[in-house]
């Protein structure tokens, strides 16, 4: 097709998407949009469908005619176009097609490309809503897109599965841990519909970790009332004993937090810092309704954070607040004056804040929040004034001390100018009064004469109220007050007519002598009034209070009826029954249900069996290898009392099997911190068991291996020997390995047993001359060499360093060259000095100081691809001090480190003194939380400080992984679309060959080499330092020097990054 064809397309296409945004109606080029469906230019096709997503449902006889395209684009290579095609067909909403969605939607599940998965997910509500009657299929594609490892998918799918089936929770059993530990990752509107579903989900499956505290409360209680007062002897038998019962329960059966309970709070508390209002607030409601009181208080920051948002998002944050500052009221107590409220603050917001402020308000505080409330009711703002007042009335019920204080301010208000403070103040002193009113016959003969002034019906009519019910406070204005309202009575609104009915009804019956004539007078003029309540009144009352022959015998009691004492109101918050909806939603916004709310369960009496949430690890995977490894070390011990120095193998699997981290247990492969293992163990007691004998047999072999090793003259031909049998045991050896890979796959998904997985082919090599270089005995010369061959490598991580400031974890990760990494390193009888495990002349150094800068103190740094013993998620950094000055320098150490959001350091034991001319080294860790970002301290003398930064290449983030060739492959299906970068690239003329080519990507990278059936090709794996994410790189070279470079890796910026640094190695 000619380009200004193509050029016209794209041109109508974005002419026709902007007018789309632009919110005009663009459906009438329906049909010449539809038929370049079709075209094969990518941009075009992509436009195309974007347009087709917002007008199939409209025009839908003419997008079924496209149907056979978007199944041809279903098949397109390029995943954005897989994506839109889906989109498209899952818009069209006819039921003919509904067949052709099902089967899109089942293939799209199981598509390479996260991408695609993920818009499958938004397909599956679509098509339900078309097709309920799908559901049963749609289940199955749920089921197995919950089980997808990726963080794309992760929200869409739990989205979907709430809106198919939220009631099929079995769903979530298996992948729970996974969830949690994704959660981090995930896009933000995904992490509050997870969090939103999880909340749910755990109040169904975990105890409530408050029952103790209710129990006791209930308990404590009841002893109160018992020692307390007389009442006591009325109460029930029944509910001491429930009481008891309760007390004793409570002491008996102490609360444990279930571990995957402790797992979801503690993976969703960082969330908290999210940028996103909706995320903090989804973290917030859940800690509200499933974490212990004591560590609720975490989210108040957090929420307060959100007050400085748009006022939107503070009026539905202000809503939460106030629901939780009625139940959690010390949560938010310190954070008092961010609920002051600001002129600029508009209406709602301000009476959001006043309700916290009131809810917050007691005796220590109230002083402050009445001064406040002072200064409010001075405000333009009538309906906020009103607000005020109201909460003063408020404050008063619930704290007696100040009740008299607030009063009194109200009853200044009364000459207020503004009618409509007036008329509130009167509400709220009625209220108040009922509480005391003979204390106050001041205040209500005040309110008495208000009722010339005071136009406002509800006003007027509490005013009458007031002075009806407390008539015999005030005998002498009562009956006058009757007289005034008796004249106005035609003008009155009907709330207040029926409140002087009632008044004349109370005069009648306690004063009867001055008020017979007027009540008469009233109760004629009511009979013939216009609104049916009030005649039907003026009819009841004359009956009730003027006996005559035919009255009944209710009239006898007609004083009790109508001055009976009456309970004061209680001013409750209008907000103290919404807690029974989940908090952040729409129903708890409106306080009314809203459609397709799900309602919060309630906390199971008895804990549901936790197991179900145990993912079974393959049994191939789980024993095999291990099994016979055991057998192997029972039957043959691998070193004798007389063989020194090397410990055994498995000395490293022991450490790392017990202290296996979390992504075994919660099914994740994508966080790895070790200290999850508390939380969700998922090993078996057999298994457990297992481990347990094989670290004590470890541990005896370890005891046994401290003899030095004597060099004799026969050395030489003892290691011909040794050679020879190396060369026959071969087959062996690839055996082992093979085993030794099995097991490795078993464990790696526990982040601290990566160590293992991590040795490459170089390393068998190296560990081999390392052996060949021992005299082994002669009487046990047959027997080690059988065992040498049924153990896969051997581990240096068994010397013991000698106790030093200086102090290097052991390479067990392998550079390029063997030579230099075994100079050195020397099998006597004296225990390995930092000295000798100087880092390899391969590894580049960096200049952290320069001799002039620093005064004489030159500092260089290199990354020495070594295990960071104090912890495995840190990159060691080998720092070289040389003091080139006269005089010594003392106290060198580490200030502050200024870090990035996640980044850690260790820093390295203080050097107390480094003599002129002398050199000193130390290593410090870093967690550069897979970042290339600069980690920023001040290196510190006695005298000086010197402000240093280090910042690691991309290609140090990483330590090796060994892979099997099949493995390999497995892990790069699993790595495609978005995850793989490729680039074509022209080798340089010396890097043409295998060795060159290996070593110039090792020396860029710290990946180990992946063993590859082809010439032409290289393949190398690792993993990130930090959340071990796989790195896979293959060069796959061509003829003439050309060839091609593929990165894959979850972590999109790292494997960008790491493509132009082996690009720039391979070419240059």
């Amino acid at each position: 097709m000619p380009s200004c064809e193509i050029f016209v397309m794209l041109f109508g296409c974005v002419f026709s998407l902007q007018m789309i945004a632009r919110g005009k109606n663009a459906s009438d080029l329906f049909p010449a949009v539809v038929k370049n469906v079709a075209c094969k230019n990518i941009e075009v096709k992509k436009l195309v469908y974007v347009y087709l997503v917002r007008y199939a449902e409209e025009q839908q006889d003419l997008a079924l005619l496209s149907i056979s395209t978007f199944q041809r684009g279903l098949k397109d290579p390029n995943q954005l176009i897989r994506a839109s095609a889906l989109r498209v067909l899952s818009s069209i909403r006819v039921t003919i097609i509904v067949p052709i969605m099902m089967l899109a939607i089942k293939e799209a599940a199981s598509d390479m490309s996260p991408y695609v998965r993920k818009t499958a997910a938004h397909a599956i509500p679509k098509l339900y809503s078309l097709d309920p009657e799908q559901k049963d299929q749609l289940i199955e594609v749920i089921e197995k897109l919950l089980a997808d490892k990726t963080t794309l998918v992760a929200g869409s799918v739990v989205m979907a599965f709430e809106e198919v089936c939220p009631e099929r929770i079995d769903l979530i059993h298996k992948n729970y841990r996974k969830l949690c530990n994704l959660l981090i990752d995930v896009e933000e509107w995904g992490q509050v519909v997870i969090i939103n579903m999880l909340t749910r989900y755990a109040r169904t499956q975990f105890l409530n970790p408050n029952i103790n505290e209710s129990l006791l409360e209930e308990g404590g209680s009841g002893d109160k009332t018992f020692y307390g007062s007389d009442e006591d002897e009325d109460e029930d038998e029944e509910e001491k004993e429930k009481k008891a019962e309760a007390a004793a329960m409570a002491k008996r059966k102490p609360y444990v937090m279930d571990p995957d309970h402790r797992l979801l709070l503690r993976n969703t508390k960082p969330l908290l810092q999210s940028r996103n209002a909706a995320v903090v607030m989804a973290v917030a409601q859940l800690y509200f309704h499933l974490a212990p009181k004591a560590e609720v208080g975490v989210i108040a920051k957090a929420l307060v954070r959100l007050l400085r948002s748009h006022s939107e998002v503070q009026y539905v944050v202000l809503q939460n607040v106030a629901t939780m500052s009625i139940k959690r009221r010390g949560m938010f107590e310190p954070y008092l004056k961010s609920f002051y409220i600001r002129s600029t603050d508009p209406t709602q917001i301000k009476v959001l804040k006043l309700e916290v402020l009131t809810n917050l308000a007691n005796e220590t505080n109230i002083s402050t929040i009445l001064r406040e409330f002072q200064t409010y009711i001075k405000s333009m703002d009538k309906d906020f004034v009103a607000a005020t007042i109201q909460a003063i009335g408020r404050c008063a019920t619930n704290i007696s001390e100040v009740r008299d204080t607030c009063l009194n301010g109200l009853v200044q208000l009364l000459s207020n100018r503004d009618e409509l403070v007036v008329a509130e103040s009167v509400v709220v002193i009625k209220k108040l009064l009922q509480m005391q009113p003979e204390k106050h016959s001041d205040i209500i003969k005040h309110m008495a004469k208000l009722t010339d002034n005071i136009q406002v019906p509800m006003a007027r009519a509490s005013i009458l109220w007031l002075i009806g019910e407390y008539c015999e406070h005030v005998p002498k204005i009562a009956p006058d007050v009757l007289r005034k309202m008796a004249k106005s009575f035609t003008n009155e609104e009907d709330i207040v007519k029926l409140q002087i009915i009632n008044l004349a009804a109370k005069l009648y019956l306690t004063n009867s002598k001055q008020t017979k004539l007027l009540t008469q007078y009233v109760l004629n003029l009511a009979k013939y009034d216009q609104n049916y309540d009030i005649r039907d009144r003026a009819r009841f009352i004359r009956q009730l209070i003027v006996p005559t022959e035919k009255s009944g015998a209710l009239s006898k009691y007609a004083k009790k009826l109508f001055l009976a004492l009456k309970p004061a109101p209680v001013l409750e918050s209008p907000f103290k029954d919404r807690d029974h909806f989940q908090l952040g939603s729409l129903s708890h916004l409106l306080n009314a249900k809203a459609g397709g709310y799900q309602e919060l369960p309630d906390w199971p009496e008895a804990a549901p069996d936790p197991s179900v949430r145990n993912v079974e690890v393959p049994e191939w995977t789980k024993c095999s290898s291990r099994e016979k490894r055991k057998e192997k070390k029972v039957e043959k011990p691998f070193y004798t009392d007389s063989e020194g120095e090397s410990g055994p193998t498995e000395s490293a699997d022991s450490e790392s099997d017990s202290a296996s981290g979390s992504e075994s247990s919660s099914g994740s492969e994508e966080s790895g911190s070790g200290s999850e293992s508390e939380e969700s163990k998922e090993a078996s007691e057999s298994e457990e068991e297992e481990e347990e004998e094989e670290e004590e047999q470890k541990k005896k072999k370890k005891k046994d291996l401290k003899k030095p090793v004597q060099e004799s003259e026969s050395e030489q031909s003892s290691e011909e020997e040794e050679r020879k049998h190396q060369r026959k045991s071969k087959p062996r050896k690839s055996e082992s390995e093979s085993e030794s890979d099995e097991d490795e796959e078993s464990e790696s998904e526990s982040s601290q047993s990566e160590s293992e997985d991590s040795e490459s082919e170089a390393e068998v090599k190296k560990k081999k001359k390392t052996a060949e270089s021992k005299p082994p005995p002669k009487p046990l010369k047959k027997e080690s060499k059988k065992e040498k061959k049924e153990m896969s490598l051997l581990d240096l991580d068994d010397f013991e360093p000698a106790p030093s400031p200086q102090v290097t974890p052991v390479n067990t990760f392998l550079s390029n060259s063997l030579v230099t990494d075994l100079e050195g390193l020397s099998l006597s009888d004296s225990v390995l000095s930092p000295a000798t495990i100087a880092p390899s002349s391969a590894l580049k150094s960096y200049e952290l100081l320069h001799r002039i800068t620093g005064e004489g103190l030159s500092v260089e740094y290199c990354f020495s691809r070594q295990p960071f013993s104090p912890d495995a998620n840190m990159v060691a950094v080998q720092m070289q001090f040389t003091n080139s000055a006269s005089s010594d320098t003392k106290n060198l150490h580490i200030e502050d480190v200024k870090l990035q959001s996640g980044m850690r350091v260790k820093e390295f034991p203080e050097i107390e003194l480094l003599p002129a001319g002398e050199t000193a080294t130390a290593v410090m860790g870093i967690d550069f939380c897979d970042s290339t970002q600069a980690a920023n301290f001040q290196l510190c003398t006695h005298t000086r400080k010197f402000f240093v930064s280090i910042q690691p290449p991309v290609g140090e983030l990483m330590r090796p992984v060994f892979l099997t060739e099949n493995e390999f492959k497995k892990e790069q299906g699993q790595l495609m679309g978005m995850n793989e970068i490729t680039e074509k690239l022209t080798l340089d003329v010396k890097c043409r060959n295998e060795h060159a080519i290996v070593q110039r990507v090792t020396t860029a990278a710290n990946l180990s080499r992946v063993p590859c059936g082809s010439d032409k090709e290289c393949r190398f794996a690792g993993r990130t330092v930090t959340s071990g994410s796989l790195v896979l790189v293959t060069v796959a070279t061509k003829e003439e020097g050309a060839a091609q470079l593929t990165v894959n890796c979850e972590k999109m910026v790292i494997g960008t990054m790491l493509v132009k640094d082996i690009l720039q190695a391979l070419t240059q």
